[in-house]
């Protein structure tokens, strides 16, 4: 018996199968869990054409978590396939060209603010969206990179997942009455899609390369992806407010 079976999950993100939030989906459905995407505007169809990938079936609900109306309406829409949700994968982040690269010092408010909005904002309007579907408690899981550092190139990136991990640990407190879960996994480089909008992305490969203690493998997404379907199971009933690292152990590494 899987340890999701019977839990309903929604998953967003998936745009290929080598991401992270794709082999969650693939991983929760294995474990028995009833899996619902999330995809937006112009990569609908490509979220579509992945989702076929999956050992199962999995609706595609239109979600862009910056309009209102559709984060309004996600109960709803959530409700025509499944009556409630055990579980929310968030793994959605962007920020504009001019806030990566090195060039921190020079970025403009407005670009700052769709990072923030996208990265970190979102998991609260996600959860909150989401709130009511909770029957008696649940499961949040975002995707993070350790933000306890500044990073080569990763800029307001960088400050964005920093407000995520801050995010999580507000709706962790003030929604621990409702046994809402909310939990981060904070995973090593992986070469996904967003990883290929970083300039220096390869910069990151070698720091992992030359000072993880356990081997790192930047084409793996299955560790992380293992780590948020044991959170959205019933074996962390106690543990919230975390982030989870799954980056060969670097992040308590020292120089």
């Amino acid at each position: 018996m899987g340890i999701l079976k019977g839990k309903n999950i929604l998953v967003t993100g998936v745009l290929t199968d080598s991401s992270i939030a794709f082999h969650i989906a693939k991983l929760a459905q294995e474990e028995g869990a009833t899996v619902l995407l999330s995809s937006y505007g112009r990569v609908m169809s490509l979220t579509t054409r992945i989702a076929g990938r999956l050992p199962q079936p999995a609706p595609v609900i239109e979600l862009d978590v910056i309009n209102q109306e559709h984060l309004d309406a996600l109960a709803d829409r959530v409700r025509e396939y499944v009556p409630h949700l055990d579980g929310v994968v968030h793994s959605i982040g962007f920020a504009p060209e001019a806030a990566l690269g090195g060039n921190f010092l020079n970025t403009a408010w407005e670009d700052v603010a769709t990072a923030v909005q996208v990265s970190a904002y979102s998991l609260k309007s996600l959860t909150m969206a989401t709130r009511s579907l909770f029957n008696g408690g649940g499961s949040v899981v975002g995707l993070d990179f350790d933000a306890t550092v500044a990073w080569p190139k990763y800029d307001w990136m960088g400050v964005a997942k920093a407000a995520l991990e801050s995010t999580s640990r507000y709706l962790a407190r003030d929604l621990g009455g409702e046994n809402i879960r909310v939990n981060l996994v904070a995973a090593g480089p992986i070469r996904t899609m967003a990883a290929k909008s970083i300039p220096g992305f390869d910069e990151f490969e070698k720091v992992w390369n030359d000072r993880s203690p356990l081997e790192w493998d930047v084409t793996d997404p299955v560790p992380a992806a293992k780590a948020a379907v044991a959170l959205l199971s019933d074996w962390f009933p106690k543990t919230t407010a975390e982030i989870i690292h799954v980056d060969g152990g670097l992040h308590a590494m020292g120089a």
